[in-house]
């Protein structure tokens, strides 16, 4: 019985591989040893059929961006909400509509959404003031929960029965939530998606390039700290982007040095003994988006659910935050 045509085969992949789709897929020979056999064996095979329901919801959303970290601690959930407050305030350039009028001023603001497919360490809600809220049910999907009129997020922490429950799921039950944040939610005329990603290459980052192949992901942000520890992961990270073919806009290096908020002098807390991320970026052939100071007062807007940006206009971290978002909208398609 002759076997199945191969399809859908990775970059890299072990030689002779049958492709995700087949039949064979995690059970040929050629898939002993392959990172991916579990997955490939257990997953579903041939063309996912909500796919094409994933890509006409998100049709009116202009640009999709991941923000990823490789490794945890590095401040991407802080960094994902701050750029959602930045972009939400930030002018549009898109057709002027009803919907993105700011009744202070009358000028057209950005419409921006924030998902959150960290599912086990959902921090967006608490980071963006929202940890009380729940989601809404009506005729159109699910309603995410704004922040204000032009800035809405989705996340598992609306979702859960108290802030101290744990998330206790396998691969398959964390990738079938994601694909219910695409697929059901109704996000409306969106200028930005933002996507806060978990550490590492998991399956909800493969998961997230795959739900969203049929709408083009425009770029994703890689965050990293100086020290080397971090810039190992961030590696990595690059190769996954490469090779799941999801353009890079660039790293941005955080916590790159303590700034006093009183004498504005400037001390360094994770020495880049090996350069840091602009060596990285230099290295990788990556875009260096800028670095972002330590200022304590961060951790506090956290807490606090409020925008760091709008509390502490004065702060260097701000100055360097509000440069790196310029850069990033000239490298948007």
């Amino acid at each position: 019985m002759a076997s199945t045509p191969a399809t859908d085969v990775p970059q890299d992949a072990p030689e002779h591989c049958p492709g995700t789709g087949s039949e064979d897929a995690g059970k040929a020979n050629a898939c002993a040893g392959c990172p991916n056999q579990s997955i490939c064996a257990t997953g579903p095979k041939g063309p996912d059929p909500d796919l094409p329901r994933i890509t006409e919801r998100l049709s009116t959303v202009r640009r999709k961006i991941l923000i990823l970290s490789g490794k945890g601690g590095v401040g991407k959930s802080t960094f994902t909400a701050s750029l959602g407050f930045a972009l939400a305030h930030d002018p549009t350039d898109a057709d002027d509509t009803a919907d993105n009028i700011d009744a202070t001023d009358a000028t057209p603001v950005s419409q921006v959404g924030v998902v959150d497919i960290d599912v086990c360490g959902p921090s967006i809600p608490k980071i963006m003031g929202l940890e009380n809220e729940q989601i809404h049910q009506t005729m159109a999907g699910w309603s995410p929960v704004y922040v204000q009129d032009n800035l809405a997020v989705m996340s598992i922490g609306f979702m859960l029965p108290d802030k101290d429950a744990a998330v206790i799921w396998r691969g398959p039950k964390k990738n079938g939530l994601i694909k219910q944040f695409l697929r059901d939610v109704e996000w409306a005329q969106l200028d930005y998606l933002l996507v806060d990603t978990p550490p590492g290459t998991t399956d909800e980052h493969l998961s997230i390039v795959e739900y969203l192949k049929g709408s083009n992901i425009d770029g994703a942000i890689i965050v990293t700290t100086p020290q080397e520890v971090a810039l190992q992961d961030v590696r990595k990270e690059i190769n996954f982007c490469r090779k799941v073919k999801v353009p890079i806009l660039g790293i941005v290096e955080n916590m790159s040095g303590f700034v006093c908020p009183g004498c504005k002098g400037e001390s360094l807390i994770f020495a880049p003994t090996t350069g840091g991320g602009r060596r990285l970026a230099e290295e990788t052939q990556v875009p260096f988006l800028g670095s972002i100071p330590l200022d304590p007062r961060i951790g506090k807007a956290c807490d606090s659910g409020v925008s760091f940006l709008e509390e502490y206009p004065d702060s260097p971290a701000t100055t360097a935050f509000q440069d790196i978002v310029q850069k990033i909208k000239t490298r948007l398609p």
